[in-house]
């Protein structure tokens, strides 16, 4: 089989976009038809027969709407091929009765809306045009039904015969028994070819069934979910109708501000401009599905902005790519916390404005963590390219600069309120985090320009971190109690519930439980390196070796394991800050029976001078009774340290989920 080349490649990609686009574009009405259920009205003065009648009518029109939006590619062009045909049938039908009982060819000259004769008296010309209508409405029938038997020429016969009734000038009331004897033909010839395609719908029902049935039983709810999420393009779908709705309703108001300005003219004013846009915010927010609409929207524009900002810095990290999918997640949380949907349409704008400058914060908080592992990286792998430090270093000042602009403006236009709080302490918070991200950056720079081993540096890390850290635990107390204000005397809901359950869970609880275990796992490791011995002065000189961690020459002290290896110290305390195991063998750095000093020897093999017994033993039994490092508490290491060690400093991927607890109240 000869092999597929690129133009080919390319026909059949964009052959495939097509039907993809045409998919979506198909499965759009019915989200137009549940959200028009969901706004509509009913009279509850009715009768009750008239309101069952009216629920039920609605629970089906859902029902089936649902249905038809979930169908597979095949399913759902067959469902618009019968439906289309049906709508051709019942046109055809309203053509021959309103043509032959409603039009008078005899008595009247059939013109245009300018006034301008199209057809002669009695109409021949208007006879031809029915008669090709007709042709086309049975042609386009039994090509949709898939009718190939000699019934689709009795069938375009039938469709034809109060036609020519008219051209024969039979009476009224044949051509009225013409009419409705063909429309009841196409009426049974349609009821029967639905009923034998009514097989192929059971069989294809029946298999859709089976196959959910064994999905569930396999994967579960939540996968089989996501998989009908992403087979019938959930998102696609939800930003189609939402573009589609506002771009109708702007033609609509554009059309009604000319009729009103009395003008032929394009160009409106900038303040019905202005009118026209917030009627379109407004309007684009007043159901759930169009809340829905609107965060797809939202994910598409956070994306690609994601994308631009990785592809500036230099990134490469898949985690940081999350910025379409925290975004529309965000809004959509605030604006069912909020009631957005249902507020006034007054309302309605201040407070998506608000959930909007709050949803910026997050967006600029997530940039940050984007932001921060490739500053880290930069300087903890001594990059000397300008190029490389130049893109970061410029994002990391906007993200300063941006939101004390942002407060600037909120605080020059508002009252303060619960909300300009919550916003000026996140921005507050963010530009911490920036100043906390420069400075250690500063330090690690340093470090690399003086190219010696500065002993202090993890010290000095790890101040400036757990000095941000507490800063932002601080933060998410505040915010705790500025959202248990909003909630008691606001606006309280069970979603602002949950939401600040979550926000203490993750934000005040986790973030003390292990930034006290980091701290306790520093104390500990400082404590058992200071148990082991150590070598000073000119016996490092016997020694001969460098260190295994660092591959630096020892210049101060050494320590020894029990096992005979030599490190220095502050690398040997990063190192157990992971696992309590020496680098060399993998042993055990504390072990209960110290061996005598004596025997033991360095990495190559040299000879130590013989230490004090009885002082290495009590040095040993001190590390043994300050207890070992468990392995378990290695991933809740100081970062910083961890990622010195492995030169490039990690993304650690909590901060999305911080995000969205954080700006949740």
């Amino acid at each position: 089989m000869a092999a597929v080349g690129p133009p080919q490649q390319q026909v059949r990609m964009a052959h495939q976009q097509v039907w993809a686009a045409l998919e979506v574009a198909l499965r759009v009405p019915c989200l137009y038809i549940i959200d028009a259920i969901f706004n509509s009205y009913y009279d509850s003065s009715q009768s009750r027969f008239c309101l069952g009648l009216q629920i039920f009518l609605r629970l089906l029109g859902i029902f089936v709407s649902s249905i038809v939006l979930i169908l597979s590619q095949r399913s759902l062009f067959k469902f618009y091929m019968y439906s289309s045909a049906i709508l051709l049938a019942a046109t055809s039908v309203l053509v021959n009765y309103y043509a032959s009982l409603h039009i008078d060819f005899y008595g009247a000259y059939n013109t245009s809306a300018f006034g301008i004769e199209l057809l002669p008296r009695k109409g021949p010309s208007l006879w031809m045009a029915l008669i090709v209508l007709q042709l086309s409405f049975g042609i386009g029938y039994i090509t949709l039904f898939q009718i190939h038997s000699i019934y689709s020429q009795l069938i375009i016969l039938d469709l034809l015969v109060p036609v020519i009734g008219l051209i024969t000038e039979l009476p009224s009331h044949i051509r009225e028994t013409l009419v409705f004897t063909s429309s009841l033909i196409l009426t049974l010839n349609t009821v029967l070819v639905l009923a034998v395609k009514l097989k192929w719908f059971y069989y294809s029902t029946r298999y859709v069934c089976l196959l959910v049935r064994h999905m569930y039983r396999l994967y579960g709810f939540q996968l089989l979910l996501e998989d009908t999420w992403k087979r019938i393009r959930f998102p696609d779908i939800l930003r189609a109708f939402w573009l589609t709705r506002i771009t109708a309703q702007a033609a609509v108001l554009m059309y009604i501000l000319r009729m009103a300005n009395e003008t032929e003219s394009f160009f409106i004013s900038w303040d019905d401009f202005w009118d026209l846009i917030c009627n379109l915010i407004i309007s684009g927010c007043d159901s759930t599905l169009t809340v829905l609409g609107m965060s797809a929207v939202i994910s598409s524009v956070a994306h690609y902005l994601g994308l631009g900002i990785l592809a500036f810095i230099g990134s490469t990290e898949e985690d940081d790519r999350r910025l379409g999918f925290v975004a529309p997640v965000l809004f959509f949380i605030l604006a069912l916390q909020t009631g957005l949907s249902g507020l006034r349409p007054e309302e309605r704008l201040i407070r998506l404005s608000r959930n909007m400058c709050l949803l910026l914060t997050a967006v600029l908080h997530f940039i940050h963590g984007m932001t921060d592992p490739v500053l880290m990286s930069l300087c903890a792998s001594h990059v000397s390219s300008v190029r490389r430090h130049c893109p970061v270093l410029f994002v990391s000042a906007c993200l300063f600069v941006l939101p004390v602009l942002l407060s600037y403006v909120l605080w020059h236009h508002y009252a303060l309120n619960t909300w300009l709080f919550a916003v000026t302490a996140f921005c507050v918070e963010l530009c911490l985090k920036v100043i906390v991200s420069l400075t250690v950056y500063t330090l690690f720079m340093i470090d690399g320009y003086y190219n010696v081993l500065w002993e202090k540096l993890d010290d000095y890390v790890y101040y400036v971190r757990s000095t941000g850290n507490i800063i932002e635990f601080i933060f998410g107390v505040v915010m705790f109690g500025n959202g248990a204000y909003t909630m008691l005397f606001e606006s309280g809901s069970k979603i602002r519930a949950c939401m600040m359950c979550l926000h203490a869970y993750f934000n005040i609880y986790l973030q003390a439980k292990n930034g006290w275990k980091t701290f306790m796992n520093r104390r500990t490791a400082v404590k058992k390196i200071n148990s082991l011995p150590e070598i000073k002065g000119s016996r490092l000189q016997e020694i001969g070796d460098v260190c295994a961690i660092c591959y630096h020459e020892f210049t101060t002290s050494a320590r020894i394991t029990p096992c005979n290896h030599y490190f220095h110290a502050l690398c040997l305390r990063k190192w157990l800050y992971i696992q309590d195991t020496c680098p060399m063998c993998h042993q055990k750095v504390y072990i209960s029976d110290t061996k005598d000093n004596s025997n033991m020897s360095n990495n190559n093999g040299f000879i130590a001078p013989n230490e004090n017994p009885e002082e290495a033993g009590g040095e040993a039994a001190a590390a043994e009774s300050d207890g070992e490092l468990n392995d378990d508490d290695s991933t809740d290491c100081d970062d910083d340290v961890r990622r010195e060690r492995n030169g490039v400093l990690q993304h650690t991927g909590i901060a999305g989920e911080e995000l969205i607890q954080d700006d949740s109240d």
